[in-house]
């Protein structure tokens, strides 16, 4: 816990042109998490300074913070619910600070008094294995999605977190006993790519176009959970045309690459969903890799089913992307380099 007297405030008003300036003294009880929270070399103050403009210096369990009023005191919120973290066992990275940062200037407005919730923060997702917070409001608006409704539709670029989520969420409601079994799925279509005939039986066959979805398990289970998962069928991870027939019950089932299925393949997924089991359906428009001129079942389905009960939609953007920064820049780049090429073909 922070210290009573590990607050102190100084202001200094505006004069001569110059803008109100403002000084926060933070101090921590625990040396260890105080270091945790300013990261390796201070990185992390230096994230929250460009961020927030403001000048961050560390000694030891102490923070001296200064800037703007507005921007000081958002720092101190976003250290304090930092340490919080930490303490319970949370790690920080970058992307943890810019969700943190998202988090404290959504708050007050995200979370209106009127609602009947007492939320203070962005929603979380818990597994065995590692405690994750959503890291701006979208993924909090995605995560609470995934909690109301049988069926979900994800929509975005890559980095996101559509399917790293997704693939979180169903490991929890399979550790919770929510669900018996945990289905994951993608089309076997090649990214512009001639891959040839592959060797070895169908599991090596399918193993290259599922590499991300393990690589998302083995970030939420156990290694030896997921191994042995797979060994007893409580977890399966299959191409979308080895659905066909099946009515999946007591489980949660994820197609992730969506926008690579065909209108006939997706009704035939969407109308597997059996007793007591939840859909979750991720992927990108832009990114779609079929013959040209045939349909994605994604793009349909979500036009066809818009409205429907039971069913939640979710559409990331540019500036939901929490991967890398770069990668929320080289996204922003595509996206302004297809609307000049729309505008220059429009007559």
């Amino acid at each position: 816990m922070r210290s009573t007297e590990g607050v102190s405030r100084f202001a200094r008003p505006a004069r001569d042109g110059l803008a109100e300036t403002a000084e926060i003294r933070l101090a921590f009880e625990d040396n260890r998490l105080a270091g945790l929270v300013f990261g390796q070399y201070d990185q992390n103050l230096a994230h929250i300074e460009r961020r927030l403009g403001v000048v961050a210096h560390a000694n030891g369990n102490q923070v001296i913070v200064r800037g703007t009023p507005e921007a000081t005191e958002q720092a101190r919120r976003v250290l304090e619910s930092l340490y919080d973290r930490v303490r319970d066992g949370a790690v920080m990275s970058t992307g943890d600070v810019d969700g943190t940062i998202e988090e404290t200037a959504k708050q007050g407005t995200l979370f209106p008094a009127d609602d009947g919730e007492a939320r203070v923060g962005f929603e979380e997702l818990i597994t065995r294995k590692r405690r994750v917070r959503a890291r701006n409001a979208a993924q909090h608006a995605y995560l609470r999605l995934l909690k109301k409704n049988e069926l979900v539709f994800a929509e975005g670029p890559a980095g996101t977190g559509k399917t790293w989520l997704a693939v979180g969420h169903a490991v929890s409601l399979l550790e919770q006993g929510v669900a018996e079994r945990l289905i994951l799925s993608r089309p076997a279509v090649e990214a512009g790519e001639r891959l040839g005939f592959l060797p070895g039986d169908l599991k090596e066959k399918v193993d290259p176009y599922l590499r991300p979805i393990y690589d998302a398990l083995y970030d939420f289970m156990e290694a030896r959970h997921v191994e042995r998962g797979l060994q007893t069928g409580m977890i399966e991870i299959a191409p979308l045309a080895f659905m066909r027939g099946r009515t999946l019950t007591n489980s949660v089932v994820l197609l992730d690459e969506a926008q690579n299925t065909t209108s006939m393949q997706m009704k035939m997924f969407l109308t597997r969903l059996g007793e007591g089991s939840r859909m979750i359906v991720t992927g990108d428009p832009s990114q779609i890799d079929l013959p040209p001129g045939q349909k994605s079942g994604l793009v349909e389905a979500v036009r066809v089913l818009d409205g429907v009960e039971g069913i939640g939609r979710i559409v990331f953007a540019e500036g939901d992307v929490v991967r890398h920064d770069l990668v929320r820049r080289i996204v922003g780049a595509y996206e302004a380099e297809t609307k000049r090429m729309l505008e220059t073909r429009t007559p």
